[in-house]
């Protein structure tokens, strides 16, 4: 791999950071440069699992191409580099920082259950999910920036936040495809054809609110003990500074995600981003 195509293989990263996980992509923006493009590299790998059961048919056809990435990194693992724009600096950023293995499995596990169409059980087993995807992926962002203690677990909480309210925003999107990922125990006696038909149930508020002060809470766990986290972590917190805007329009709707329109990139978060980094409040 030559300096030429390891540099291009960052500059894709970051572009594909940059459109699925516009958040997180900024807050990347204030670490150092090398942890930068690590981060970019890791967010372009989340991306590219997690849209596994968009760009299959089949759950089998998910699987394989989830073992594909498994089999990526294990290799990475090994000092072997497989030919892919991802792979490329993830596998550089793996061999110089060696980031917890079982990191990557267990997010990669944790999207194999994106191939089950079924909603989850309770809200606890929705948020095991959270904290197994998008809060694994804050813990190998902390390890990435070369943080070994100190920020765990307020990352976890933050990215398990994360989850719980995209997840929530994201029910529109979903039932236009015939699936739902909400929890059985809070939709009750809700019709799930209600939602698929874009005319959701009023009860639905209801659940949606649930969801999002479970992921303020956690917001206020993570919080708890900020005056202890090292500063190289904060790249990897201040999504939350983001969260809390997206938590306040969810409220201000009642809890009606069908009715929120769509929302653009703010033009003000790479400000909100940047006091938050000097003033160490995330």
């Amino acid at each position: 791999m030559t300096a030429g195509e390891l540099a291009a293989s960052w500059a894709y990263c970051a572009d594909q950071a940059r459109a699925a996980d516009h958040g997180r992509w900024l807050a990347s923006l204030f670490a150092p440069e090398a942890e930068r493009r690590d981060l970019w590299a890791l967010l372009a790998f989340n991306a590219e699992i997690a849209r596994t059961r968009e760009v299959v048919r089949e759950p089998m056809l998910g699987q394989i191409r989830l073992q594909w990435w498994r089999e990526a990194i294990d290799e990475a693992y090994r000092g072997e580099v497989r030919a892919h724009q991802v792979m490329m600096p993830l596998a550089d950023a793996i061999a110089r920082r060696r980031p917890p293995r079982e990191r990557f499995e267990a997010l990669i596990d944790g999207r194999l259950r994106d191939l089950d169409d079924a909603p989850f059980e309770s809200l606890a087993a929705l948020e095991a999910y959270a904290a197994a995807t998008s809060g694994c992926l804050s813990l190998l962002m902390l390890d990435l920036l070369g943080v070994d203690d100190g920020a765990r677990a307020a990352a976890r909480a933050i990215g398990t936040a994360w989850a719980l309210v995209g997840l929530a925003s994201a029910t529109p999107h979903l039932a236009a495809r015939r699936r739902l990922m909400l929890p059985r125990d809070l939709m009750g006696a809700i019709n799930p054809e209600s939602l698929f038909t874009g005319r959701p149930d009023a009860a639905l508020a209801e659940v949606v609110r649930t969801m999002v002060d479970r992921a303020a809470a956690l917001l206020d766990e993570a919080r708890r003990d900020r005056r202890q986290v090292p500063p190289a972590s904060l790249p990897a917190l201040v999504p939350a500074r983001l969260l809390d805007r997206q938590i306040a329009r969810i409220r201000r709707a009642g809890h009606r995600v069908f009715d929120l329109p769509p929302q653009p990139p703010s033009a003000t978060a790479p400000i909100r981003l940047w006091w938050a980094v000097r003033s160490g409040r995330f």
